[in-house]
């Protein structure tokens, strides 16, 4: 569960970052909680490819993370700013 979201915080950070098709497997995957099988019938690909392409997927955002740290930052402002407002404020411009 933890994993799912991580993932999805990384994504709603970095995903406009992926392609088109990248985005596609992600949200089908973590989103509409399609299982490799599925989403190998509905892009007519084998099962393992789907199981790469989300693979391929995960690196990228945790290599986004990584470089750009985006998350941990949004994580030290939030122990930072105890004021709920503000705390908005500074998301907003995030």
């Amino acid at each position: 569960m933890e994993d799912i979201v991580y993932y999805n915080e990384l994504y709603d950070l970095y995903g406009e970052l992926l392609t088109d098709k990248q985005r596609k497997y992600f949200e089908d995957y973590y989103f509409h909680n399609l299982s490799f099988s599925e989403m190998a019938e509905n892009y007519n690909v084998s099962r393992n490819a789907a199981f790469k392409q989300i693979h391929i997927v995960l690196d990228k955002l945790e290599e986004y993370e990584r470089i750009l740290q985006l998350k941990k930052k949004r994580e030290k402002i939030r122990d930072l700013v105890k004021d709920a407002d503000l705390l908005k404020k500074i998301e907003d411009i995030l």
